[in-house]
């Protein structure tokens, strides 16, 4: 009988091609973690603050910058500890923690952006139906509803991986536990479930993609139905921002797991602007564009400033 052992922890190998780049890229990437920290913070002060601000579509922004602060949480305080000079290696355990809340906080913001997008519809396309269409009851049902199906994808694409036996290589050529990298060290055939991940992974996004679609095609016509040209301004201003988010949230993922071919030097880079970047991004997004944030922000670092000064 074949004696084999089973994998308890893993190493992580981190970005390929970077070797001798450790320093320079922890500070680069500790800068965009805590850019992304303080920004979606600043945004959740600004809206809880301000009443004004108590709309739905300030919820939902709200439960936006919660998932960018979590989202790159998943695997940047352990791609900075070994940046460091720390141990590479994280347990079974912890690996599939990873993986879990990569992809539960992946598919959350994966359908907040479709709920958004709803939102922006029914606001543009009804606007005098809004306030009855989108009460307090359907937001708390839709934000709930995004965290739920996300934890049962999640659940899914964790248990789909690991009931796999790891027994051999231990080393994970990436900068994170991922679907792809994990299944390539597992001591079975992985083909079945490759193409099973594949169309759970692309499936649900490009579902969400096609209704975003259906949403804002049905808006482009409302706003061109609109006769003053101010009018359609602002129609369009309300949801360029959104679109701006939406595409920076689809491209990385599109690249990731619907390619047919993979390179790990690109996934790994694509993925790091996905983790870190995008979630940066997406407070300036929202809030350059949007006086009445940009109105509350100014009175929350106002009262930062008199409170730090004191």
């Amino acid at each position: 009988m074949r004696n084999v052992s089973v994998v308890t922890e893993f190493i992580l190998l981190g970005i390929p091609h970077t070797e001798d780049l450790e320093t320079m890229l922890f500070v680069l990437f500790l800068s965009f973690y805590i850019f992304t920290l303080m920004g979606n913070l600043l945004i959740l002060l600004a809206i809880v603050s301000s009443t004004r601000l108590h709309t739905p579509m300030y919820f939902f922004l709200c439960k936006l910058s919660v998932c960018d602060i979590f989202f790159p949480s998943v695997s940047s305080p352990k791609m900075l500890f070994y940046l460091s000079g720390n141990s590479r290696a994280i347990s079974y355990a912890g690996c599939a923690s990873q993986l879990f809340f990569y992809h539960l906080l992946g598919c959350t913001e994966c359908l907040l952006c479709t709920v958004m997008a709803y939102d922006r519809f029914v606001a543009i396309c009804y606007p005098l139906r809004y306030t009855i269409i989108m009460s307090h009851r359907v937001c708390a049902i839709l934000a709930l509803g995004t965290s739920f199906f996300g934890c049962i994808q999640a659940t899914f694409l964790t248990t789909l991986t690991f009931q796999l036996p790891y027994c051999g290589p231990n080393e994970v050529d990436y900068f994170f536990c991922d679907i792809p990298v994990m299944l390539k060290l597992a001591c079975a055939d992985t083909s079945a479930l490759e193409m099973v991940g594949f169309i759970s992974v692309g499936l649900m996004p490009l579902s969400c993609f096609l209704l975003i679609l259906t949403s804002y095609s049905r808006i482009v016509y409302s706003i061109l139905q609109i006769r003053s040209a101010e009018g359609r301004r602002r129609a369009f201003s309300t949801c360029s921002a959104h679109l701006i988010a939406i595409l920076l949230f689809y491209m990385p993922v599109a690249l990731i797991y619907l390619r047919p071919t993979p390179s790990p030097w690109l996934d790994a880079t694509v993925q790091v602007l996905n983790n870190l970047v995008t979630p940066m991004l997406n407070p300036l997004i929202y809030s350059l564009r949007n006086k009445e944030v940009k109105s509350s922000l100014r009175k929350v670092l106002y009262q930062l400033g008199s409170t730090f000064s004191v």
